[in-house]
């Protein structure tokens, strides 16, 4: 996961990424973090472009 793609975890203390749920099988969240992120875009960013930063 490049931060270019994924820009929420670049300044996040290491300790906030760990904290990581997945409500629902292949989707996670990052309740500190506010962010929720499916498989499919970690392991296809080029699919689901940034549409806000």
């Amino acid at each position: 996961m490049s931060y270019e793609d994924f820009p929420w975890f670049k300044d996040a203390p290491i300790g906030k990424i760990l904290n990581v749920e997945e409500p629902n099988p292949g989707h996670f969240y990052w309740p500190e973090l506010d962010v929720d992120v499916g498989i499919e875009t970690i392991e296809h960013p080029e699919r689901f472009p940034l549409k806000a930063k």
